[in-house]
């Protein structure tokens, strides 16, 4: 029986790239991949040569290729399984791939590295004992609402710091909703983690909102509030 490998890839520095996670990458039959374009790319970088044996692996088709996935596993050959950047099936493809193998009794082995979630999170200022992860802040007024009421009752049991993921065209917007639901209160924004233009702010959301209404944002965006505790 093969092995399902999760492996974390860079967010944005190769350097960051762990010595187990290029072995695995190396010694794995087939990588699974969320952009086989992307995944070469990085392939390329760290020396190693997998023509022929990357296979796409992305939301629109993982229906089909999990049983291929499950079928190549059981054949004995290894499977790594990697996103676009940081760790798979974080807001990413994957969950559904570990849930079958685990139903199938195949070894998922973690390779663990990068993620932004991390990263942001330790960078915050905010506490870290207690943490939630909603994934990417709804794109809908009604679901927004939705989660701001949930992140309000859960912030009065449990205390924790709440993170988000956005896109750089919907930052005004997903600001402007925590502001009218939670107040102008203090956050931290993490932009482009590990990257040339890292940035990461501590400050008010009307300061944020005002930062990136002049300043037009790129890349990856985490969001962190915690409504229990001050910056």
């Amino acid at each position: 029986m093969g092995r399902l490998f999760i492996i974390s890839t860079p967010i944005g520095n190769l350097k960051d790239v762990s010595l187990r996670a290029i072995k695995t990458l190396e010694d794995a039959h087939y990588i699974a991949s969320e952009d086989t374009r992307k995944t070469g790319l990085l392939l390329k970088n760290l020396g190693i040569e997998k023509k022929g044996f990357l296979i796409s692996y992305y939301e629109q088709n993982e229906h089909r290729r999990i049983p291929e996935i499950i079928d190549i596993l059981k054949s004995g050959r290894d499977v790594a399984l990697v996103s676009d950047a940081g760790t798979p099936t974080i807001s990413d493809p994957g969950f559904k791939l570990v849930r079958e193998c685990a139903k199938e009794d195949i070894k998922v082995i973690p390779i663990p590295g990068p993620s932004s979630v991390m990263a942001a999170l330790v960078a915050s200022a905010l506490p870290t004992d207690k943490f939630l992860f909603f994934g990417y802040f709804p794109k809908k007024d009604g679901d927004r609402k939705k989660v701001i009421k949930q992140v309000k009752s859960l912030s009065k049991i449990i205390e924790p710091t709440i993170i988000f993921f956005e896109v750089p065209h919907r930052i005004i917007k997903a600001l402007e909703a925590l502001k009218e639901g939670f107040g102008d209160i203090k956050i931290s924004v993490c932009r482009e983690l590990t990257k040339i233009h890292e940035e990461i702010r501590r400050e008010n959301i009307s300061e944020s909102l005002e930062h990136f209404q002049k300043n037009k944002p790129k890349g990856e965006i985490v969001i962190l509030l915690n409504l229990k505790k001050k910056l």
